[in-house]
């Protein structure tokens, strides 16, 4: 069948789009012909029988890739516009141009062939409803998605033979350049070398890329950072993201590596990163060029980025950290293994660390482990630390003095750097100006502006070492190296001094234990604290597990004694004053913030009631006494009567509270009732006699 009798009537009532593409924006900007022979085919469907208006051009693709059509819009709308039926003839100059991947390519077709659209290359049209043309198309389209895995695995090839001898050259990350040669070396900026180099100090003395970072800021320093696709440096803030980008960065090592990440697209044809471990790099070759740490020393970082970002329920030492808990990421749980965790409550004002085992609670619902509360724990952990280091403290001390000189010392030299920096910019900017032609305002104008400033970036780099120095000198001070020598004497006033911060005492701690697990003793009311130092010794404390709350207000034994003693011969109220004199209080002790702790008679009825002690009463009662009825009824006389004779003594009355008494009749000379007038003498003879004395 010739290919003039494919194209019929209803065909040409159709447009005929043109669809021109190329692979990436080099090629079209270079390959011109190509661009020019995929144009031509206007021409050939005008031939055809097309007319010019119903050509559409569809070139929104340029600079695209054929491997998918998720991401070309001009394909998509192709693709689109033949399967509403607008189509008569689908125009490229090769099957590769339209698609590379044989999915897209079969799609084509199938729609071309539903919406009756024909299809035109270079070799001639083919009708994607007949099944021999479409049995060709189909095997076109197969070779040209072959040729693309052909052309791939050639390049691809070529590049993984370089990169196995190291020869591959790739981005070099900030401070390290190619030389002339071609060989990896230091950058020559040597403020950007010095940075890079107290960053990694840095990093192994605080352990954290967080920390590093507030030490860079505490400090006032800038990291250098190189502009994307360009070869300028600039000074920025260091920020946690660039921190843990370096840490991981082998060439920073000496290392030359290649494959360390590969990309994959999506359904949506976004590129998704995945991260290889390093035993599917597919090329590393340490000590390839210099570095500015060594391979143990980079695998070393590695170690403490994953020990610092593992979870609780891995065992683990984590960065020290400002929380009072002195064995953070240290403490180990004596019954399941795990590592405790680390909660604070606030409690009767002041905050309290608890290390606590609820792994099992969390995830299988069952009782938690332990939760040991911290004070008492930390405390035996310090007089341990004061008495294994005591005999090494000045050399401690003075070593920390050291390190506090070098740090500052090296944090002046970066602020130098940035000075002189600033300086040659300045220089530079006033050569430019003093050369412009003065008449010229429009550029001397902005030479001079450009002038100024760099001027004011040099007087801010001075004025900010001038104030970091100022701060500097504060830490070096000679009040502060007598105070530092004075705390060699005693390691135990450095540990416990309270300007000490709780980070740099668990750093200390860090290099002499190696973890400490806690058993708790509930019977006992003690905690089995074993200790694993460095070096493997092994030391077992026992310490006495704090009192609860309940415990803690609770009345001593030693005093619900003493009340049950007192009761024999005083009553509530009195109880209250005597205890209160010889400095007793309710719970034991003296309570923070209350100021009525003190004993009273309601207080006292509470502990006789409580503790379920005799009462006064009962006691007197048991020993006779009896009531004033009772008394009155035995002596045969008027209740006033016994009252007048209980407060003249010829009956004894014993109180058991503060209103009411019993009585206690006299075994011999039991008084007897008279008539009123002996009883007036009687009273006043004793009124007399109360006025004698």
């Amino acid at each position: 069948m010739k290919e003039s009798l494919k194209i019929q009537p209803h065909h040409l009532e159709r447009g005929a789009y043109l669809y021109i593409r190329q692979s990436s924006m080099r090629q079209v900007i270079e390959n011109v012909e190509s661009a020019k022979r995929q144009y031509a085919l206007r021409g050939r469907a005008i031939a055809l029988g097309w007319r010019d208006e119903q050509i559409i051009v569809v070139d929104s693709d340029q600079g695209e890739s054929g491997a998918s059509a998720a991401w070309r819009e001009g394909f998509q709308r192709l693709v689109s516009d033949v399967g509403m039926g607008r189509a008569g003839i689908v125009m490229g100059l090769e099957v590769s141009r339209l698609a590379r991947n044989n999915a897209d390519w079969q799609r084509l077709l199938e729609i071309c062939a539903l919406a009756d659209t024909l299809i035109l290359d270079e070799d001639g049209i083919y009708d994607p409803s007949s099944f021999n043309d479409r049995l060709l198309l189909g095997l076109k389209g197969t070779m040209s998605e072959a040729e693309l895995h052909v052309i791939k695995a050639r390049l691809r090839g070529g590049i993984l033979n370089k990169v196995r001898r190291g020869e591959y050259r790739c981005s070099l990350p900030t401070g390290l350049i190619y030389d002339q040669s071609g060989n990896v070396a230091f950058d020559p900026d040597s403020q950007i070398r010095e940075t890079i180099v107290h960053f990694f100090d840095t990093f192994l003395r605080v352990g954290s890329a967080c920390q590093a970072v507030k030490a860079f800021r505490t400090e006032g320093l800038l990291f250098p950072s190189r502009l994307r696709n360009s070869e300028t440096t600039v000074f920025r803030p260091l920020t946690a993201s660039t921190a843990i980008r370096v840490l991981n960065n082998p060439r920073y090592a000496g290392a030359y590596v290649y494959g360390r990440r590969r990309y994959r697209r999506a359904i949506n044809g976004k590129k998704i990163l995945q991260r290889r471990d390093q035993d599917d790099w597919l090329a590393c070759i340490p000590n390839a060029h210099p570095g500015y740490i060594s391979w143990e020393q980079f695998q070393q970082n590695l170690k403490i980025l994953k020990t610092n970002g593992q979870g609780y329920e891995v065992a683990r030492a984590s960065p020290p950290r400002e929380g009072k808990a002195l064995l953070q990421g240290r403490a180990v749980c004596g019954r399941c293994g795990k590592h405790f965790r680390v909660r604070y409550a606030a409690r009767r004002g002041r905050l309290d660390a608890w290390y606590v085992c609820d792994r099992a609670h969390g995830y299988r619902g069952e009782p938690s482990c332990q939760s040991i509360a911290g004070p008492p724990i930390d405390k035996a952990i310090g007089m341990l630390i004061t008495e294994q280091m005591t005999p090494t403290a000045v050399e401690l001390t003075l070593e920390i003095r050291r390190e506090i000189e070098a740090r500052c010392e090296e944090a002046d030299r970066l602020r130098r750097r940035a000075i002189e920096r600033a300086q040659i910019e300045a220089d530079l900017a006033q050569r430019r100006f003093m050369l412009v032609d003065p008449n010229n305002r429009l550029v001397a104008d902005t030479l001079e502006g450009e002038w100024n400033e760099k001027l004011r970036v040099l007087a801010k780099a001075r004025e900010d070492r001038e104030r970091a120095q100022e701060q500097d000198q504060l830490i070096l001070d000679e009040a502060v190296r007598e105070r530092l020598i004075a705390m060699t004497v005693d390691f135990n006033k450095l540990w416990a001094d309270p300007d000490t911060p709780d980070r740099e005492r668990k750093r200390l701690l860090a290099h002499i234990i190696e973890d400490v697990t806690l058993i708790k003793m509930p019977t006992e009311g003690t905690i089995k604290v074993h200790v694993r130092f460095k070096g493997g010794k092994i030391q077992t404390l026992t310490t006495t597990s704090p009192k609860s709350s309940a415990q803690q207000v609770k009345t001593q034994p030693s005093i619900v004694e003493l009340v049950d003693k007192l009761l024999d011969k005083h009553i509530y109220s009195e109880i209250a004053d005597l205890l209160n004199q010889q400095g007793y209080r309710p719970g034991g002790s003296v309570r923070p913030g209350c100021h009525d702790a003190r004993f009273t008679a309601l207080r006292v009825a509470y502990l006789v009631h409580r503790y379920g002690l005799r009462s006064r009463y009962d006691r007197l009662r048991d020993r006779g006494m009896m009531t004033k009825r009772e008394a009155a009824a035995r002596l045969n006389v008027h209740e006033t009567t016994l009252a007048r004779w209980a407060e003249h003594g010829l009956v004894t009355k014993h109180a058991y509270n503060a209103h009411y008494h019993l009585y206690e009749i006299p075994v011999s000379n039991v008084p007897r009732k008279q008539c009123s007038r002996w009883n007036r003498l009687v009273d006043r003879a004793a009124a007399i006699a109360k006025a004698i004395n």
